[in-house]
């Protein structure tokens, strides 16, 4: 499947919280951090806040480096969570909610005081998992 974006650069201010993020976690990949990110706010019931987000940090990736095996399945999320939140399914708007829930999901784990190691975010990933069924 072809990628809303073959780079992906991120704002100094989500750098910083990743930075927390890896001391927290132990995790040390950006791009894992990123996924996990990217996932915590497609979970949130609303779309995210169209605020312009600044490219200047030095944190750049490919889009295959950050989904890595789930590439597609990724991809695939955002195109369903941009039909239901009733946004177009084209390249520019699928990059834009990209980055939107990118920046909000690092913002969300950044500032969850919950999250102090690794154990936390795998709470936070089953958590609703419990709730089901």
């Amino acid at each position: 499947m072809e990628p809303p974006l073959e780079r992906i650069r991120l704002s100094q201010t989500a750098k910083d919280q990743l930075i927390k993020l890896k001391r927290q976690t132990k995790i040390d990949q950006w791009n894992i951090l990123c996924r996990w990110a990217f996932c915590r706010s497609l979970a949130e019931i609303t779309p995210p806040s169209p605020v312009p987000i600044p490219q200047d940090s030095n944190v750049e990736m490919t889009w295959r480096v950050f989904g890595g095996e789930i590439s597609d399945i990724l991809l695939i999320a955002l195109k369903q969570r941009c039909y239901n939140d009733g946004y177009g399914t084209d390249k520019e708007t699928l990059a834009i909610e990209f980055r939107l829930h990118l920046h909000r999901g690092i913002g969300y784990l950044a500032g969850d005081p919950n999250i102090k190691k690794i154990e936390n975010l795998i709470e936070l990933g089953t958590k609703n998992l419990n709730n089901i069924g």
